[in-house]
C-alpha cells in the first residue's frame, strides 16, 4: 500500500506528496514534487506492494489538512525495482530512459494509478503533451477522483491550447479538495492569461492568497 499526503501548510512552491512504503520490501522511498502552472519541478511519485487491491485507490479528504491517496497493490520485486529505478532516472534528468522503463512498468502493472501519473509528468517534461494526456486519463480511469492527476491533466491541456478542458480539470481537482492551492493558482493563471476571464482570475488569485501568503508573484 502506498499513501500520498498533501498538506496545505507545506512550502508554497512545491506540493509534497509523501509516499509511505511498507509491506514485504525492507526499504522506503520518498519523492517530492508536483507543480503549478509556472514551471515548477515535476512530480515524482512512488508506489508499493502489499495485498491484492479491492479498489484501485481511495482518496480521503481532510478539509483542514489536505488529502491522502491510498492504493494497495501486489507487484513482483522485479517490477518494484524497475519502478524505483525509473523514478531515480527521472529525478536525475534522464527523462527518455525513465519514460521507457515506466512504459514497461505500466504494461506489466496496468491497474495502478501512480505509475501512470509519473509517466504523464515525464511525457510533459519531454514536451509530448498528447501522450501526457493519455497517461493522466489512464490514471483517472482507475481513480476518477485523483486530485493530482486532474491538476496535471489540466497543465497538459493548457499546453495543448485546450483551455476549456484545462479549466474543467482544475475545477475538478478543486471540487475534490478546495484547499489544493496549486490547482487554484493554475486556474487563476489560466483565467488570467489564456481565457481573459478577469473575474475568475481575480477570485482565484484572492482565494489562492488566503492559503499562500508568501508567493511573490
Amino acid at each position: 500500500m502506498y499513501q500520498q499526503r498533501f498538506k496545505k501548510h507545506l512550502h508554497s512552491l512545491g506540493l509534497m506528496l509523501l509516499l509511505v512504503l511498507a509491506g514485504c520490501a525492507s526499504t522506503e522511498t520518498q519523492r517530492t514534487g508536483a507543480k503549478a502552472e509556472t514551471d515548477l519541478p515535476d512530480t515524482v511519485h512512488t508506489a508499493k506492494q502489499q495485498q491484492q487491491p479491492v479498489n484501485p485507490a481511495v482518496v480521503e479528504v481532510d478539509a483542514g489538512v489536505g488529502f491522502t491517496v491510498t492504493e494497495a497493490v501486489s507487484i513482483s520485486s522485479s517490477v518494484r525495482a524497475d519502478y524505483t529505478y525509473a523514478l531515480q532516472l527521472l529525478a536525475e534528468g534522464q527523462t527518455e530512459a525513465g519514460i521507457e522503463l515506466l512504459l514497461e512498468v505500466t504494461e506489466k502493472f496496468p491497474d495502478a494509478t501512480a505509475p501512470f501519473v509519473d509517466l504523464g509528468i515525464a511525457y510533459g517534461k519531454s514536451g509530448d503533451n498528447e501522450k501526457a494526456v493519455e497517461a493522466f486519463q489512464a490514471a483517472l480511469a482507475a481513480t476518477p477522483d485523483h486530485p493530482v492527476a486532474h491538476n496535471e491533466l489540466g497543465i497538459s491541456y493548457r499546453r495543448l491550447g485546450r483551455f476549456a478542458e484545462a479549466r474543467a480539470s482544475y475545477e475538478r481537482a478543486l471540487g475534490i479538495y478546495p484547499g489544493f492551492h496549486y490547482a487554484r493558482r493554475n486556474l487563476a493563471v489560466l483565467c488570467d492569461l489564456y481565457l481573459a476571464d478577469l473575474d475568475c482570475a481575480l477570485e482565484e488569485y484572492e482565494n489562492y492568497q488566503l492559503s499562500v501568503r508568501d508567493d511573490p508573484e
